[in-house]
């Protein structure tokens, strides 16, 4: 009798054991922020205007800061040594100007944007007073924080596309026009390389918002006119 009772007591433990729900998941940790990025544009002596290579350097600054979120971006500008200290410091707050400037117009909002002057204090190469060293005078541009991500849409190239076709229906009830249905059809066939660009296209002619705002496939940033 003893025996059957312990069996009873232990099948009954047992059975509460699995009856009891599993503790939940532990939430993933979260994601590290990103790594500064910086980028360094240098000038002719004694001048502040922009190179076409100072301006392919800024471009690339300009699209590092749109694959984050709230990034900061900072301009220090620098000089060498040669003239005088204080108008080294307006000239390397001029340099550090003209360079934001050219960040806003490749679309990175001046709200974003610090602009500092150092002036002769911080050269990048050591020299006497009055040296004219190339090296020194320069920009120095600083993206820090924000964090590195794509939208999540952007995981599975049919759900986006079901995702442009479903937009589409739903700003135009009236009858599909022959280039969009051809992308659709496409997209439901699995050419997704050609389906997708041609919605996003009609999409943003109707002026109506992408699925992932501020983004286009297959994750690049977008800022619409």
């Amino acid at each position: 009798m003893i025996k059957k009772l312990v069996i009873a007591f232990a099948t009954a433990s047992l059975l509460a054991a699995c009856s009891e729900p599993a503790p939940p998941p532990a939430p993933p940790p979260p994601p590290p922020p990103a790594q500064a990025s910086s980028f360094m544009v240098f000038f002719d002596w004694d001048r502040s205007n922009l190179s076409s290579q100072a301006e392919n350097t800024i471009k690339q600054a300009a699209d590092a800061y749109k694959t984050r979120g709230s990034a900061r971006v900072t301009a220090t500008g620098h000089t060498d040594k040669s003239g005088p200290e204080n108008y080294n410091m307006a000239l390397s707050l001029r340099r550090a100007n003209t360079v934001k400037d050219s960040l806003v117009r490749n679309s990175v909002p001046a709200s974003a944007i610090s602009v500092i002057g150092k002036g002769e204090s911080q050269p990048l190469v050591q020299t006497a007073d009055g040296v004219r060293e190339p090296q020194n005078r320069r920009v120095e541009i600083v993206i820090d924080g924000g964090q590195t991500a794509t939208p999540a849409i952007f995981s599975d190239p049919k759900s986006y596309c079901k995702a442009l076709s479903d937009k589409w229906r739903e700003y135009r009830t009236s009858a599909v026009d022959t280039p969009t249905a051809a992308a659709i059809a496409k997209c439901d066939a699995g050419n997704y390389a050609e389906g997708i660009p041609v919605l996003e296209e009609n999409l943003i002619g109707a002026k109506i918002p992408l699925p992932a705002p501020g983004y286009r496939w297959p994750g690049r940033h977008y800022t619409p006119a």
